[in-house]
């Protein structure tokens, strides 16, 4: 058997709107769904790693959410300025979005659906974690494990990110093809946090493929407002019952380490791995831990599920 067959992108209708998704892995394997971040396409999954991924025996799907990639657009909403920050920050006035992160879980589930796929182990980076939690939360029979990597509870009380990494966040988008080439290569350079030259000899590759599969910067936009919008999970996590696994990068300029903290705090029994070193992205030598810690956590809570449904019918 060929532990990893791929199928090629294809688009199912979900909550409404058309998501495109491509999937990893034997068709029989467990289900395990990869939900990226802010802004981020579904091949910032890079291809090896889902391949790898499969290879520990599941089906692997990644999907671009909403307002992004190959994905339906949505419309709405201007861009975000400085003051909603500032009036989100001290005086607690809510951003005003077109959805919310609820809106986006909901597409999650209606993928799975369109897949018929019951229940999935659950895999969510930065905003992608954030939707995750969610689903834990409102759709808890959908998930068999969840995993939480360089994410947040919304907690305002948090650090927030560094100014750099805000930068990044708020620049106007490039004009051109080589503008956004630049833009890409210097954005996962603040991200990274250091060098990690495997992977810098790939972003112009990847930096092409993410701009010939389209750009949506109003898309962007829209989707950071949904996070602001969706205000802190955290009192909702303490109710997250699945299995949970937290990882998060020691260096996180975005999404600070106290928000994985946070996270792996706010669910009972969440175990929480802290990478030294990593920033706010997936880079190449870091794949072994990652990989591991996902593959090992969604193995155990299957094992117990197993366990626990041969106890009840016994």
């Amino acid at each position: 058997m060929n532990p990893s067959p791929h199928q090629p992108p294809q688009l199912a209708r979900a909550n409404g709107i058309d998501l495109c998704y491509e999937i990893f892995g034997d068709p029989a394997a467990e289900p395990m769904l990869l939900i990226m971040g802010l802004g981020a396409q579904m091949i910032h999954w890079d291809d090896d790693f889902c391949r790898q991924l499969a290879a520990r025996g599941f089906r692997v799907i990644r999907f671009d959410n909403r307002d992004i990639g190959k994905s339906s657009r949505l419309s709405g909403g201007k861009r975000l300025t400085a003051m909603e920050l500032l009036k989100l920050r001290f005086l607690r006035i809510p951003v005003q979005a077109p959805y919310k992160l609820r809106d986006m879980a909901e597409d999650t589930v209606g993928l799975m659906d369109a897949l018929r796929i019951k229940s999935a182990h659950l895999v969510g980076a930065s905003m992608g974690g954030m939707i995750a939690q969610e689903i834990a939360i409102s759709f808890p029979e959908r998930v068999r494990s969840l995993t939480s990597i360089m994410s947040s509870t919304g907690n305002p009380k948090l650090p927030q990110a560094s100014r750099e990494a805000m930068a990044i966040l708020m620049a106007p988008p490039p004009a051109t093809r080589e503008e956004y080439l630049d833009r890409f290569v210097k954005t996962w350079k603040v991200l990274r946090v250091g060098s990690f030259p495997e992977d810098e000899e790939l972003d112009i590759a990847r930096g092409k493929r993410t701009y010939e599969r389209g750009l949506n910067p109003a898309g962007v936009g829209r989707q950071l407002r949904a996070i602001l919008a969706s205000g802190s999970r955290k009192e909702r996590l303490s109710a997250v019952k699945a299995p949970t696994l937290v990882i998060h990068g020691t260096v996180d300029p975005l999404v600070r380490p106290e928000g994985g903290m946070d996270t792996a705090a706010s669910i009972p029994g969440a175990k929480l791995l802290m990478i030294p070193g990593m920033g706010h992205a997936l880079p190449i030598p870091f794949w072994p831990q990652i990989i591991d810690g996902i593959a090992r956590h969604a193995k155990e809570a299957s094992g117990k599920a197993a366990h626990q449904s041969k106890e009840r019918v016994s």
